[in-house]
């Protein structure tokens, strides 16, 4: 099948660009009588969050029969601008050689939101696309009736034509367009969407990336890449201390090097930071390596503040020992703990520990500011358009309709490119140089060392067993320093969305079950990082699990299945002091059936049971979160105490496969990532700094580490189209180092209960 094209240009470039014949069914413009910035009345009733599902924002038509459909969501490999031009083709009726992607800048005005983080971009927007392409298809069938004189019930609209079957007439799309633009949108409840069964594009695994053949060929843009005439580069010396800044600095020999043009101060906010830079000095200069040069030619006297004494292996006792101890915020009790405790058989403990990480996007955060004639425009690889505009206006002291965020491609994200302070960075440099474009970047011992960090962890787990090993009791403590610690300025206890995240909904069928948050401090940035405190719960509870069946002398499987229990739904407002679910909480419900038929599904497929040579063993985990579930079976082998995983069976039920292709991606992209974090990949503090500084320090898996073999097992269940989507780019992570960690211990009998495994197993 034919690939549709990707189109990547700024808002001066589109309004320069368009004729009176251009973009009929205009992306983004207003429609008659309405104002450019007013809400389209279409999209906004009843949508929550701001989504939006108006045609006239998403869809364009050039009389030439060319659709363009606007993608206001962050591409970052995750293959979302294809994934959502599929959604809105298929509904229209649109032939996918002849469908363009264009990439939306950030106006939560008119996109609604546009945080491309927490696995929701088609989850969200799977239904809003449709009805979008759905409401089109109905305007271009009311233009075609109009000007056949027929009723609209006689037309179709498939294969970029409307067709009137009982006289033979066709019409394009493009000869439809300039009518079907002056006609109002349907109301929803009016659209009839396709029976899934009549999809082309949803659903199949033939469709290709749009953007596959610009990125092969290294034509498409990255923020990195980003190029204005006449502009400037720069680099940051940062504080190596979270909190810290410049005491004072002599930039003389920095100014000496020729081509650097200036040395900029930039002032820290006060805490919390939220995405506020974190100051420093910075170097501008002709050319990112004379930036470079200049900075490493400041001399810099820091005031290291108040994290100067933060040391990872002191902290971490400081976490056990909150994790180890009563008293700590009481977010689940259900039944009586102390009382199902007290008549177990056995009592089984365990603390685990997982350590801070660093997303490490292949590209390093980049961006570009110009600032011209009182407005600001800035290029950068950001998954949160709308919230950089804003806070880039706020430091710039403009107006933010006076501010335009352009989305370039990004070179992974993982959640880093969620806080826009890079961006922010290069406003205030290209503000310093008068308007001239400045393009900052971060190097990777930037990204490294100032990063916002995944959290440290300790788990705390204790469970009583009875005569026949099942559980009865079970106590899960968490200490862990939370998010809201960017955003507030003391929290010491995790928000209700991260003890969410597999604690307070963990759906075993035990009946005295209790679940506390000990206090915790953040010394560091502490930020989203994918799958966020779903990968620290999982880690502790999946092998926790494999812990209890080793002590009930049981199968890995067989015991989890066991305690998952009957297939039911666990409904997660009736389990604890969780957040606001909204409206619909039952899309929250997690089905214990779907989840034992994943840990079935990826067993079956690593050949659960088979006899293994020594050094080598099974594990298996499985684990719900964004609404998905996801279950990972490993193979390991242990050699000379080195770890391998030659091979990995994933298997994913996240309702209906909207682009299987990117599925599966993203399930493998989920192995490397956790088999990273199984082996090898932390960051670690010492008197505030921190100890990693490239890939040389900062592991992750080469050739050698990563699995020979993963299977990807897409797992279909009742509902198909009509239930909830799951998430994708996320829920694939979790279940994937306890599945290493389980496996290590079937191949050793050694215990692994602290990431990553390192040097844990040679002697």
């Amino acid at each position: 099948m034919k690939s549709a094209s990707i189109i990547n240009i700024s808002r001066r470039g589109l309004l320069a660009g368009m004729g009176a014949s251009t973009f009929v069914l205009a992306v983004g413009l207003p429609g008659p009588g309405r104002a450019q910035d007013e809400e389209p009345e279409f999209g906004r009733d009843a949508m929550p969050n701001g989504w939006t599902d108006d045609p006239k924002v998403f869809i364009a038509i050039d009389e030439d029969g060319i659709v363009t459909i606007t993608a206001h969501r962050s591409e970052m490999g995750q293959g979302v601008r294809t994934s959502i031009a599929m959604v809105v083709a298929d509904e229209l009726g649109a032939d996918w050689e002849n469908v363009r992607v264009d990439q939306a800048p950030g106006h939560e005005e008119k996109y609604g939101n546009q945080d491309t983080d927490g696995s929701r971009s088609l989850r969200h927007f799977f239904m809003p696309m449709r009805r979008a392409g759905a409401a089109a298809r109905a305007m271009l069938e009311r233009a075609a009736a109009e000007r056949w004189g027929v009723d609209v019930s006689e037309v179709s609209a498939a294969g970029h034509a409307v067709v009137h079957a009982a006289s033979d007439r066709s019409l394009g799309y493009g000869e439809l367009a300039a009518a079907a633009m002056d006609l109002d949108v349907p109301a929803r409840e009016t659209l009839t969407l396709k029976d899934p069964s009549t999809f082309r594009y949803i659903g199949k695994s033939d469709i290709g990336l749009v953007d596959n053949m610009d990125i092969t060929t290294g034509t498409t843009t990255y923020g990195i890449d980003v190029r204005r005439d006449g502009m400037l580069y720069a680099v940051v010396a940062r504080p190596p201390v979270y909190g810290g800044r410049a005491r004072s600095f002599d930039d003389s020999a920095a100014l000496a090097i020729p081509g650097v043009e200036k040395v900029v101060a930039i002032d820290p906010v006060d805490f919390p930071t939220e995405f506020a830079p974190l100051g420093g000095v910075a170097v501008i200069a002709t050319n990112t390596f004379l930036a470079i040069k200049g900075r490493n030619a400041l001399e810099i006297e820091w005031e290291d503040g108040p994290n100067a004494g933060y040391d990872s292996e002191t902290y971490r006792e400081t976490l056990s020992n909150a994790a180890n101890s009563s008293g700590g915020k009481v977010v689940r009790d259900q039944g009586d703990f102390d009382e199902g405790l007290a008549g177990a058989a056995r009592t089984i403990e365990a603390e685990y520990y997982i350590p801070h990480l660093a997303q490490a996007p292949m590209e390093p955060p980049a961006a570009v500011v110009e600032i011209r004639d009182g407005k600001a425009e800035a290029w950068g690889c950001v998954q949160a358009p709308q919230v950089t505009r804003l806070r880039l206006a706020e430091r710039l002291g403009l107006a933010k309709e006076d501010v335009t965020v352009n989305v370039t491609l990004l070179g992974g994200g993982f959640g880093r490119k969620s806080k826009p302070d890079f961006v922010l960075e290069a406003g205030i440099l290209s503000q310093a140089m008068n308007g001239t474009p400045v393009k900052l970047t971060w190097t990777r011992e930037d990204d490294i060392h100032h990063s916002y960090y995944h959290t440290v962890s300790v788990e705390k787990m204790t469970a009583g067993l009875d005569e026949s090993g099942r559980p009865v009791a079970w106590l899960h403590r968490t200490a862990a320093p939370t998010i809201g610690s960017i955003f507030a300025p003391d929290p010491k206890q995790q928000l209700p969305f991260e003890l969410g995240m597999g604690l307070l909904n963990m759906p075993l069928d035990i009946e005295n079950v209790r679940a506390e948050n000990p206090e915790a401090a953040a010394h560091v940035r502490i930020g989203w990082y994918r799958s966020v405190s779903n990968i620290p719960h999982a880690f502790a509870i999946q092998s926790f699990i494999a812990e209890l069946a080793d002590a009930a002398e049981r199968d890995q499987k067989e015991y989890l299945l066991e305690v998952i229990g009957p297939a039911r739904k666990v409904n997660p407002t009736d389990l604890g002091d969780v957040w606001n679910y909204g409206e619909n909480p039952e899309i929250y419900a997690i089905d214990t059936g779907r989840l034992a038929n994943v840990i079935e599904e990826a067993a079956t497929g690593i050949e659960w049971g088979r006899e293994m040579p020594e050094g080598s063993g099974l594990g298996i985990a499985g684990h719900y979160s964004f609404v998905s579930y996801v279950a990972v079976a490993a193979e390991v082998s242990v050699q000379d105490g080195i770890v391998t995983v030659p091979r990995v069976s994933i298997a994913i039920d996240c309702g209906a496969h909207v682009n299987p292709d990117r599925i599966r991606s993203q399930m493998e992209g989920a192995v490397i990532m956790g088999v990273g974090q199984a082996l090898m990949t932390e960051v670690t503090f010492a008197e505030g700094r921190a100890q990693q500084d490239n890939f040389d320090t900062y592991l992750i898996p080469r050739m050698d580490r990563a699995p020979q073999r993963i299977d990807v097992h897409l797992v279909s269940s009742e509902g198909g189209y009509d239930q909830p989507l799951g998430g994708v780019g996320e829920p694939g992570l979790p279940p994937v180092a306890p599945a290493i960690t389980n496996a290590v211990f079937a191949a050793t009998g050694q215990r692994i209960r602290q990431l990553p495994i390192a040097d844990q197993l040679r002697t």
